[in-house]
């Protein structure tokens, strides 16, 4: 069961813009809204809300850097993250090999009575 605390950060993961900001970060460390929003169709203001969105669920972390501020991932937070997918990933493999077993399971069945 999901808690509050990670609804609001795959809801903030779940948006494109804000994962491509994540990506950005990753790949070029860190950066200011101005520097980010220069890369985006996106007005310094809009990066700025985005941003905001994503400190307040703890993926980045903002730093004072003269009249701006400077944004990094938070390694830990992004690990958590990553974690939690993969166990949302493998109790959906085992749901859908359980499912995959029983079609089958049907399937012979089906054969099995149409043969006779």
């Amino acid at each position: 069961m999901s808690t509050p605390a990670d609804d609001e950060l795959w809801s903030a993961i779940g948006d494109p813009t804000r994962r491509t900001l994540i990506d950005l970060l990753l790949s070029s460390g860190p950066g200011t809204a101005t520097s980010l929003s220069a890369g985006l169709p996106l007005t310094r203001q809009a990066v700025s809300k985005h941003l905001a969105v994503l400190d307040r669920v703890g993926l980045i972390r903002a730093e004072a850097a003269g009249r701006e501020r400077r944004y990094r991932i938070d390694q830990a937070q992004l690990a958590r993250a990553a974690a939690q997918l993969a166990t949302v990933g493998a109790t959906w493999d085992a749901r859908l090999r359980r499912i995959k077993s029983i079609a089958e399971a049907i399937e012979r069945s089906r054969t099995d009575t149409e043969g006779v």
